[in-house]
């Protein structure tokens, strides 16, 4: 996956982890850190990374309009952003970002559990970036093509929060938790 632009060529690289539900999705398997490292691997050796700032919090912001926007094409109702849960999807893509843990759900129930509101149901998309010029537009173009990660974003759902981290490594790991509360 490379990209020719104006000044040569610029790694791209997008990966999912599966959309996780609190109900689980026949089928569906999960994207590993060892996929993750092996693309890595393989273009951080034939290209020179360049690595561009970013801004999470307007790379949250922007999830999250694009989010929304989506949904109302749909009929859907929009989602409500909310501090809690946009906390905890935070502390998951920096843990991500700085290695702590891999690049999965893992641990969500606990995200979940320590978010005190009272929910129905929820829900988790994580996107894994590096090299493109919006990665929130390009997480978010991979989510609405991927049938477990569409699930969530059309969900019953009403609360949503969105964590964005990066590292010096230019990565950029994003996680948007999605909530129907009671």
């Amino acid at each position: 996956m490379f990209r020719q632009t104006a000044f040569g060529i610029a790694l791209t690289a997008l990966v999912l982890a599966s959309g996780l539900t609190t109900v689980p999705i026949p089928n569906h398997t999960f994207t590993n850190t060892s996929t993750r490292n092996k693309l890595l691997s393989l273009f951080s050796s034939q290209v020179a990374i360049s690595t561009p700032t970013f801004k999470p919090t307007e790379l949250e912001k922007s999830v999250f309009e694009q989010i929304n926007r989506y949904r109302a094409s749909k009929g859907l109702s929009k989602l409500t952003l909310n501090a809690s849960i946009t906390r905890q999807a935070r502390i998951h893509s920096q843990n991500m970002a700085q290695g702590k843990t891999p690049f999965s759900h893992r641990g969500f129930e606990g995200r979940v559990k320590a978010i005190t509101i009272p929910y129905n149901s929820a829900a988790e998309n994580v996107a894994f970036n590096l090299g493109y010029s919006n990665p929130a537009a390009e997480a978010v173009s991979g989510w609405v093509k991927s049938p477990g990660h569409l699930k969530n974003i059309k969900g019953n759902y009403n609360l949503t929060g969105i964590g964005v981290a990066t590292n010096s490594q230019g990565e950029v790991y994003l996680t948007q938790m999605f909530f129907h509360t009671r």
